[in-house]
This record gives structure tokens, sequence and C-alpha cells, in this order.
């Protein structure tokens, strides 16, 4: 669970990591549409992965909000810094990206987040006492 770790790793992990990967995501826009696709792709892995480090849906939407806007706006940054011509197709105007990735960021990391606290449902259960029955 991110709340589990130092603040400088929580920091690390919501922030910095999104940060890096949107710059090297939006590098690659101006490179190769199909790598940057595909990058784009592994970031919902990573949305998922993030909203699995929080325990409920809800948990893991606020995860997705920080991260997922972190991440659009440095693809965002980091493709004018480049300022190669984009390979592939971006919304008009390029600002509503950080909306699309904030917005795919909530969903998959609820997602991430509720895949959590079903699994963490099922174990506490598996530990469970076995109660004994009406003939046990």
């Amino acid at each position: 669970m991110l709340s589990e770790h130092p603040r400088s790793i929580q920091i690390l992990l919501a922030v910095v990591l999104p940060a890096l990967y949107g710059a090297l995501t939006g590098y690659f826009l101006g490179v190769s549409e199909v790598t940057y696709l595909v990058l784009s792709l592994i970031g919902v892995l990573g949305g998922i992965g993030a909203g699995f480090d929080h325990l409920g849906a809800t948990a893991g939407a606020r995860r997705g909000v920080l991260a997922g806007s972190v991440f659009g706006a440095a693809i965002l940054i980091a493709h004018q810094i480049d300022g190669a011509d984009a390979k592939a197709e971006l919304p008009d105007p390029e600002i509503l990206l950080v909306v699309v990735t904030t917005a795919l960021a909530v969903a998959f990391a609820a997602l991430g987040g509720w895949i959590r606290a079903r699994a963490a449902a099922r174990a506490s259960a598996a530990r469970a006492p076995e109660v004994p029955g009406p003939l046990g």
C-alpha cells in the first residue's frame, strides 16, 4: 500500500514516476506514433497498478486524478520542449489531452483499487476462523 511507504517514496511513486513516464511518452510523440501509442497503453497498466496501491475504488480514483494529470501534462511539456511535429493526433486544443489522461487514469486506478479491495476481502475471509455449523 502506498500509505505504508515513507513520504519520499510516496512522492516518487505518485508524482515523479508519472512525470518521467509522461516526459518519455511526450518525447516519442514527436518520434513515432506506434511507440507513443504503445507507451500510452502501457500507461493504462500503470494506472491499474497505481490503483492497486490503494484499498478501494475511491482511493484508487484519487490517485488516478494526481497521476493522470501529471502524466498528461508531462506529455505536453516534453513534446513542446522537443519541438518536433506530433506523429499521433492530439485533441484540439492540446490541453484536453490532460483531461483525457486524467479521466482514463481515474477509471483504471479505480479498477486497481477495486481489485485490491476484493483481494483483501478474499484474503481476510480465507484467514477467518472456521465457525462450526449446527451439525458441527
